[in-house]
């Protein structure tokens, strides 16, 4: 006899509430369906469900995802960075305390040795035939980020190594909820072989009918539930194995919305209104922000972010900060919604020489021009470099692009052999944006406060009456 065991997932929702009406009418479908056929079915998160990006998100602090997580009727989930490193440890300590589904994830612990209720690193459950499915949860171990709020991370190869066996022995199926990437997956299916279904997410990669590595099925549904995930598995209890893996995206823009997710999603939209209306400050005239020039607003946050983090110099980019600000009172929500990515402040150590560096490659066109999505950034494109606490001697190129003749620090001239603490936004330390900063070996991250809050501050310090 030969048996179905169906397995449902999102991946990377990043709070794009729009499309999770949709999303949780396809699975009351699904559940319909299969308890018409008494077949087995389970729900997964693989993590980034929250995104603080969106006013909801932000305002109740991911506990709205929760909910709507419940009222899908979830049976597991993992967690993501989004989860992990953009709420301080006592809101993640929290984040789950409601929560009706179990959370996996194996290679995160509290730094004090006091781990959540909530939190496990392996559960196992089983089919109404007596199959056991034993799940394992893993995240994307940005220690650096971690450390600070006071959370352990560790290398997930060293958890499978410990974990992988012991699933093995005790599970006749073994799933992986991988908020790890494509390239890791690609590398546990071939070190894993008793792994048989990976779900993948992490780097919103796609695999529309699933991908075979080694011995395991990988399967990802892409970002922001315009897809979601089925997994279908056909066990033989003669043979007592799987017999067939098959894996599938799905798209769901043809699915009518559920009306009960959608009226609580409108509740909590009305709720986060109200908790962001909260004043900053007074504007007796409008702030400009202009992408490509150097306004008032973007040289006050600069120094800001200077000062905070006692560094000698600090630059941010004209793009972090997405609309000009209307003359009268500024809200949160005015706040949030010019400044609505999770971005930290860092602070990079780096020659004369490669702080040079640094400064000529951000006056380029291509660098200020550059339309980004990724590494935090929420924004349309990087904009013109505002620097704070040196000065720039410089000259427009034909091409309309500037050109470095001279950087004074202090009155003098940058020192290529010296070292200096340069402030900026985290999200340079990652890919090639900027590689001097990139590769420094220093890196010290502000946790948990986001560029945000510095803008808070910084309205406060000039404009608060």
């Amino acid at each position: 006899m030969q048996e179905k065991i169906f397995l449902y997932y999102t991946s990377d929702i990043h709070s794009h509430f729009e499309n999770w009406p949709k999303i949780a009418s396809f699975f009351n479908d699904k559940k319909i369906q299969h308890n018409r056929e008494n077949q087995d079915f389970f729900l997964f998160d693989n993590g980034d469900h929250i995104d603080r990006v969106h006013p909801n998100s932000e305002a109740l602090l991911g506990k709205g995802n929760v909910t709507l997580l419940n009222e899908a009727g979830y049976d597991m989930v993992t967690l993501g960075n989004n989860e992990g490193i953009t709420l301080n440890h006592n809101e993640l300590y929290h984040l789950y305390d409601d929560a009706d589904f179990s959370v996996i994830c194996a290679n995160l612990h509290s730094k004090d040795g006091d781990d959540p209720d909530w939190l496990q690193a392996t559960t196992y459950t089983s089919t109404n035939s007596g199959i056991t499915i034993g799940v394992i949860g893993l995240t994307a171990p940005f220690q650096a980020f971690y450390n600070p709020l006071e959370w352990n991370v560790e290398d997930p190869f060293a958890i499978l190594d410990r974990e992988v066996e012991r699933l093995n022995k005790q599970a006749d199926i073994i799933v992986l909820l991988s908020h790890l990437g494509i390239t890791e997956d690609q590398q546990i299916a071939e070190r894993y072989p008793m792994i048989d279904v990976i779900i993948g997410g992490h780097t919103h990669h796609l695999f529309r009918d699933g991908e075979v590595v080694n011995q395991s099925i990988l399967t990802a549904a892409g970002k922001f539930g315009y897809y979601v995930g089925e997994v279908v598995l056909t066990w033989d209890h003669s043979l007592h194995q799987l017999v067939k893996k098959e894996a599938y995206a799905t798209p769901i823009d043809h699915v009518l919305p559920h009306e009960e997710t959608t009226r609580i999603i409108k509740e909590q939209t009305e709720r986060s209104a109200t908790l962001l209306k909260q004043t900053i400050a007074t504007l007796e005239k409008p702030l400009e922000v202009d992408w490509f020039k150097r306004t008032i607003i973007m040289k006050q946050l600069t120094e800001t972010l200077r000062e905070w983090t006692n560094a000698d110099i600090a630059m941010l980019n004209a793009g972090i900060l997405l609309e000009s600000l209307p003359q009268g009172t500024v809200t949160y929500a005015d706040v949030h919604r010019i400044c609505p990515h999770p971005i930290n402040p860092c602070v990079v150590t780096l020659t004369g020489q490669e702080l040079v560096e640094v400064i000529r490659g951000s006056l380029t066109n291509n660098f200020t021009e550059l339309e980004m999505k990724g590494f935090g950034f929420r924004g349309k494109v990087i904009g013109r470099m505002v620097f704070a606490g040196v000065e720039l001697e410089t000259t427009i190129n034909q091409d309309g692009s500037e050109h470095m003749k001279e950087v004074t620090f202090q009155g003098e001239a940058l020192d290529v052999d010296q070292t200096y603490r340069l402030a900026t936004a985290d999200m340079f330390t990652f890919g090639q944006l900027s590689p001097p900063i990139a590769r420094s070996n220093t890196k010290e991250f502000f946790m948990p406060e986001f560029m945000r809050d510095l803008l808070i501050r910084t309205l406060v310090s000039h404009y608060k009456k």
